[in-house]
């Protein structure tokens, strides 16, 4: 996340309310994007599927179809990065719900693959909060953990003894609140190129290609691989 971008109060920066910023959504379309990406909308397969279809055209080699999983949802992030912005700052209004859904359900289904790929089930509860903590990224991840907002990284919940239901609120606020400061620090940095419809387009479709990428480096390296079923 870039300086200065607003973010959750626990981590020195100015608090974003869902409600200013996208007030159609609340934490529980985290929960919602979640389900969706891993089981399938409209065109797009459940993340399972074309995850081992990448792990079929890579001749079962995990890490280059875990790399292929990232690059391809690091061209679906861009693409809707590009068409919402690309109306400027005329439609913003109605178009920062909808980029904030559609970064969700992309890095959703990204890191759901990579779990997969490495053999974590993910019908499982501790499994989807972990994946929903990976879409803080590493360094917010170490800030709450040190915050003692979250009991343990991504990896450490999903391998878990248990699942701890209480975790599933705090965890779909948190990333909420993230996925908005991710979008709102975009749109500050974006204000000028908003004014072209054009340049805005392509500043939304650089910034979440960049932010989707970062998130799949970060999933990939947390989530160790488990024995194979």
């Amino acid at each position: 996340m870039a300086a200065g971008s607003p973010s959750r109060s626990g981590t020195g920066r100015q608090p974003v309310r869902l409600t200013e910023l996208a007030p159609g959504l609340t934490a529980a379309f985290v929960r919602e994007a979640l389900h969706r990406a891993i089981h399938g909308i409209g065109p797009l397969p459940p993340a399972a599927a074309a995850a081992d279809k990448q792990l079929k055209e890579q001749r079962g080699d995990v890490d280059k179809a875990i790399h292929e999983v990232i690059e391809n949802h690091v061209r679906y992030a861009g693409a809707q990065g590009f068409l919402t912005n690309l109306g400027g700052l005329a439609t913003m209004a109605f178009t920062v719900p909808t980029n904030i859904s559609g970064l969700a359900l992309v890095e959703c289904r990204m890191i759901a693959g990579i779990a997969h790929l490495r053999g974590y089930d993910l019908d499982d509860p501790r499994v989807r909060n972990a994946v929903l903590v990976c879409l803080l990224g590493e360094d917010s991840v170490r800030d709450l953990v040190q915050a003692k907002k979250l009991p343990a990284p991504p990896m450490a919940l999903a391998t878990a003894p248990a699942h701890d239901p209480s975790l599933d609120g705090v965890i779909s606020a948190e990333v909420a609140s993230d996925l908005v400061a991710k979008v709102a620090g975009k749109k500050v940095a974006g204000t000028v190129a908003r004014r072209i419809p054009i340049v805005g387009g392509l500043v939304g479709m650089g910034a979440d290609g960049y932010a989707t990428w970062k998130v799949g480096r970060y999933a990939d390296r947390e989530l160790l691989p488990l024995a194979r079923r």
